[in-house]
């Protein structure tokens, strides 16, 4: 059977977001939840609106709305006789969801599946008083928030479940709503909250007992250890500490007794008198921290008052996030024990768990890395900081040592035997880790292959005779080295007639941009040369990297701003994921693209909007719209829409098949689009000075400050010719060119650099 029509039951967060990405695929979907008084369908209406939110887009586009009907389950009840899949959201009462059952069982197709979201109400209870044909047709698929953008999905077999009800989810799921299925037993928790919120657990109790502020327990459990930036004290704001205190305690009713997770679930009276103030997190504007007036402040855990909240610089947390995280727990100070406290008992906790979620680490590790965006798995943790290591520690401190822990003694959770990666399983032994056919994870690849040349900052792989660059700096920037690496990879195709190039990462993010720090080392060391030579050595590159005679793919994955898109946009062809982010946004730091991304914008909207010699102005001024504005597009429908990507670019809905559809687009080159680049001739002077006054109108509206009116006008000056009489012809070279001038022109000024010093030393560029 094929899912082609879906309803989801319930349209609050989860159930929204469900039905979001549903409709994201192309896929018909109905979003019900109980009727109102007034407008019947005021619930599912407002599910539909939270999806619309421009901070965080449940929707892709437009376009995928129009595959949404929202209703009631009064009303539109009947339209679920058509679905193939139902999912059901509502709220976590047993006697609520079995009502519903009922009804679902009496309405629906004998061939339509029914899901739960539940994570605390085991299987057996849910469908205890079906009957046998609805019990093999039920499963449990468990979402994790925000939907569209986490791409765990924990799915759930029950003891009757037929089989290939499964598979029909599972593929479903992976291919089409672009998840990492993870199968799991249908024990408490699951993995990803079992472990994920036993983590936070562990960080926030340390944190209060070995008396850490906020800002140092955040810039320890975040980056240094492999897990996103918000630390701990973040994300309880994030996910709002009351809902996280409601999380905990689900947890802690539904584990057994003798579970560790009990002796890190305490509430801490703090957190409570905070949640009684309304001191919920984001959503209230305050928690542990707030924005004041001054900027973002801490909240002091000893007298409970908010405080100036400074970027934090832990050398030793650096160090870490650099060098790997055992150099946190070689530290006889504060800041190890904290480490050593939170992730003893993590990873101890995570290993206890196995064989009763299943034989293997790849489960709990997978969870992990797809639902809590850690870098590395529980177990791969271990693997480096090193199990013997690990275990002596462990019994030093008294801690007990599990048994598939202590099994791992002398060797490891993963090896590579021969050319394969492999895992150890329950009972001493090895199986190999296998993938549906067509997904591919550089990050597991790595392992089992060497670079051909590398250094601290990229590296360049020959994979079965395709070179492909992976950028792997802090934040995957980009400085000089990473240019080179990327040269010596198109150099290396050419030489030795490899097929083709991609340039792709497993990373968070593709690209956050030039490296800043390199920009700002250039103009403390009046080395203005040395920064137009950087910046002509990036523009040949690329340059290069556009024009060679063989394919070129990006294969994008999260962020791609700045000077990481400008590498993208020199590709051939981009194949990204659907949640990729792109845009030119220097313009917040004071400075303009100065890696062909000015020129190549404009010459994107004159193809999108098919302009002549006689409009270009047209493509002049929505170039500079984008490039002043530094926007961004959150997906790449979007980005096709604002002409950051070209007709033959697209996007694969599922990250973990991005390298394999890379790889078939450079075997299969059909798609691939030769760089044009003619000639322009330009307006000029005229809708240079246009461009300008606008800028100082927006001025004196208090639209713009000071100096957005001086880089917008650098913008203004690259995309018309500035000064120059209308007519005046420009080649390609002559846009890069003055590209480099207006940002070597703006990097000389006091206001660039006091924007590019607060953003490298506050997180966030002043406004001047």
């Amino acid at each position: 059977m094929k899912i082609n029509k879906v309803a989801v039951i319930g349209a609050g967060t989860m159930g929204a977001g469900i039905a979001g990405q549903v409709a994201n695929a192309g896929v018909e979907v109905w979003l019900l939840d109980l009727p109102s008084d007034d407008n019947p369908n005021a619930l599912a209406e407002r599910g539909l609106e939270r999806l619309r939110d421009p901070d965080a887009p449940g929707l892709m586009s437009k376009e995928a709305e129009s595959f949404i009907h929202v209703g009631n389950t009064r009303d539109n009840f009947d339209e679920l006789a058509s679905c193939d899949w139902i999912a059901e959201a509502v709220v976590e009462r047993l006697d609520i969801k079995k009502d519903l059952y009922r009804r679902l069982d009496a309405t629906c197709h004998k061939e339509a599946i029914i899901t739960s979201n539940t994570s605390t109400i085991p299987i057996k209870l849910l469908v205890e008083d079906m009957p046998p044909a609805f019990r093999k047709r039920f499963a449990i698929t468990h979402f994790f928030n925000p939907v569209r953008f986490m791409r765990l999905l924990e799915l759930v077999r029950g003891e009757d479940t037929d089989p290939a009800v499964m598979d029909i989810l599972d593929r479903f799921c992976e291919e089409r709503l672009g998840k990492g299925v993870v199968p799991c037993l249908d024990t408490p928790g699951f993995l990803g909250n079992r472990v994920g919120v036993f983590a936070i657990q562990c960080a926030l109790h340390a944190a209060f007992e070995l008396g850490l502020t906020p800002l140092e327990a955040d810039a320890l459990f975040g980056r240094p250890i492999g897990i996103p930036k918000t630390g701990v004290f973040g994300l309880y704001d994030l996910i709002g500490i009351d809902l996280m205190s409601d999380v905990v305690q689900s947890l802690v009713n539904i584990l057994p007794e003798n579970d560790a997770f009990h002796a890190e679930a305490a509430k801490i009276p703090l957190m409570t008198r905070m949640i009684e103030n309304g001191q919920t997190g984001n959503k209230q504007g305050k928690g542990f921290y707030r924005d004041g007036e001054n900027g973002r402040e801490v909240l002091n855990l000893d007298n409970e008052t908010y405080q100036s909240a400074p970027r934090l610089n832990l050398p030793l947390a650096e160090k870490a996030e650099k060098d790997g995280v055992k150099h946190l727990l070689d530290d006889d100070g504060l800041y190890g024990r904290f480490a050593w406290r939170v992730l003893s008992r993590t990873l101890s906790y995570a290993a206890s768990l196995i064989p009763e979620v299943g034989d293997n680490p790849v489960g709990i590790d997978d969870a992990m890395k797809l639902g809590y965006n850690w870098v590395q798995g529980p177990m791969e943790l271990i693997d480096e900081i090193g199990v013997d290591y690990f275990v002596s520690r462990l019994q030093q401190d008294g801690m007990p040592v599990p048994e598939f822990l202590a099994e791992a003694r002398g060797s490891s959770f993963y090896r590579v035997h021969g050319d394969q990666l492999q895992s150890r399983i329950a009972g001493n032994h090895w199986r190999g880790i296998k993938h549906a056919e067509g997904i591919i994870r550089f990050s597991e690849k790595r392992l089992t292959v060497k670079p051909e040349n590398s250094c601290e900052v990229a590296s360049w792989y020959d994979l079965d005779g395709i070179a492909m660059v992976e950028f792997h700096s802090k934040a995957n920037a980009l400085d000089a080295d990473s240019m080179a690496m990327l040269d010596d990879a198109i150099s290396a195709v050419e030489q030795k007639g490899m097929r083709g190039l991609i340039v792709h990462n497993d990373a968070q993010h593709f690209s956050c941009g030039v490296n800043l720090q390199c920009v700002r080392d250039f103009f403390r060391n009046d080395d203005l040369d040395g920064l137009d030579q950087f910046l002509a050595n990036f523009q040949n590159t690329v340059h290069r990297m556009a024009n060679v005679d063989f394919p070129v793919v990006a294969a994008p994955v999260g962020l791609s701003i700045g000077g990481g898109f400008e590498v993208v946009l020199h590709a051939k062809q981009v194949i990204c994921h659907a949640n990729s982010v792109t845009g030119l946004v220097e313009s917040l730091v004071g400075v303009v693209p100065g890696g062909g991304g000015c020129k190549e914008t404009l010459y994107r909207w004159i193809e999108l909007l098919q302009c002549g010699d006689e409009d270009i102005a047209k493509a002049c001024w929505k170039a500079f719209m984008n490039l002043g504005y530094g926007k961004t597009a959150t997906s790449p429908i979007i980005a096709k829409s604002q002409a950051m990507l070209r007709a033959n670019d697209r996007f694969v809905i599922n990250r973990d098949r991005i390298l394999s559809e890379a790889i078939a687009a450079i075997e299969n080159p059909s798609e691939q689009k030769a760089f044009d680049r003619p000639d322009l001739t330009l307006p000029g002077k005229p809708v240079f000075e246009e461009m300008c006054q606008w800028l100082a109108d927006s001025r004196d509206k208090g639209i713009f400050m000071p100096h957005d009116v001086n880089v917008g006008s650098e913008m203004a000056r690259i995309v018309t010719g500035g000064d120059v009489e209308p007519g005046t012809v420009w080649s390609e070279q002559d846009f890069y060119d003055a590209e480099r001038r207006s940002f070597l022109s703006l990097v000389q000024t006091d206001a660039t650099r006091e924007r590019i010093n607060t953003m490298l030393d506050n997180g966030s560029p002043v406004r001047n």
